[in-house]
């Protein structure tokens, strides 16, 4: 059974730890999300294994030749609403949507990376940093963890921490955002009328 007071790890590594592909995809994770660049991959694989037990309860619950009555349909409805409540399942959704949940998915559920997307942040690394120095805050908490799991309901009151700097509009942090937002809007706008201009040429 194991020593009580030690706890299992409830992280998988890797079955094999050299494995060319597996290892470019993790690297380009790592990159894309901002992750930590010595001991990022644990992050990853924390993710993985988060997702791989999902996925084990979904198909489960599949396999199961009626999971519309008890225990199977408690455990099916609490499936879905925790996922929905995530973030990683959309209103309505079956429990064969479990299985197209990807490693994507889950970490751009992470704290680091709706802060980037929320547009506090001018990039991933940044929204790490932001975070850990406690500029971020979800209502009144103060969030110091890039890799808590922000739920639907939380996102509207992820905002900058009260005492941060970064609080007040006019700072000279929050203007340059504001002005690398507007460039991005342009180059997309540009991006849309080059694309209906190609269109109409041919």
């Amino acid at each position: 059974m194991g020593e009580p007071k030690f706890s299992r790890p409830k992280t998988q590594t890797p079955t094999h730890p050299w494995k060319q592909a597996r290892i470019d995809e993790e690297h380009d994770l790592k990159e894309r999300f901002g992750l930590k660049k010595v001991g990022g991959m644990r992050e990853i694989w924390r993710e993985k294994s988060s997702l791989r037990r999902h996925r084990n309860q979904a198909m489960k619950l599949i396999g199961k030749v009626d999971s519309s009555e008890g225990h199977y349909a408690k455990e099916k409805e609490q499936l879905l609403d925790s996922l929905t409540r995530r973030g990683l399942l959309q209103t309505g959704a079956d429990v064969g949507d479990v299985l197209e949940i990807n490693v994507e998915h889950m970490l751009s559920r992470r704290l680091q990376s709706v802060v980037y997307y929320k547009g506090l942040a001018p990039s991933m690394r940044a929204a790490r940093n932001l975070i850990v120095h406690g500029h971020i805050c979800i209502g009144e908490q103060r969030m110091t963890v890039p890799g808590y799991h922000v739920l639907k309901e939380e996102e509207d009151s992820l905002q900058y921490s009260q005492n941060s700097p970064f609080a007040d509009p006019e700072h000279p942090f929050r203007k340059d955002l504001e002005t690398m937002r507007f460039q991005e809007e342009g180059d997309e706008e540009s991006g849309d009328e080059d694309d209906s201009n190609i269109e109409e040429e041919k």
